[in-house]
């Protein structure tokens, strides 16, 4: 079952713009460790499926994992070898779009090393540079 929206009001959307740093999603707000985006993508529903198997595997499905970024953005591509003008081509994925500082997975439950083995596989899937982001604990 991919990542995608149950329903939309429209399929076919504009690119929009990418520019900018996340103004929301950008700290920890569930778990104890996550992934933070230092680049800017659209990041697919495969990219993100592929991330989330590599986490739960490499966590041998101890602790708690949240997705923070889901791909409710479509994007749409014209066949090959088919002629300009005849109007906007079919829905090819779903897309999430991704800023600089926006937080893309969080974990707790697990320690520390296990978390950042984790999330290093996890990085290694996408096509942004990453880094792992800790909880500061007060003591």
């Amino acid at each position: 079952m991919p990542l995608m929206p149950k329903r939309v009001k429209y399929r076919k959307m504009h690119r929009g713009n990418r520019k900018g740093i996340a103004q929301s999603g950008n700290a920890l707000a569930f778990g104890e460790y996550g992934l933070q985006s230092l680049g800017r993508a659209w990041i697919t529903n495969i990219q993100l499926e592929a991330c989330r198997v590599a986490v739960s595997r490499s966590m041998k499905r101890k602790g708690k994992l949240w997705l923070r970024v889901f791909p409710d953005k479509s994007y749409t591509k014209k066949p090959l070898e088919v002629r300009q003008g005849k109007g906007k081509g079919p829905v090819e994925g779903w897309v999430a779009v991704v800023r600089p500082g926006r937080m893309l997975f969080e974990m707790d439950g697990v320690s520390e090393p296990v978390a950042r083995e984790a999330l290093r596989l996890a990085a290694s899937k996408l096509p942004i540079p990453t880094k792992f982001v800790q909880r500061h604990t007060s003591a």
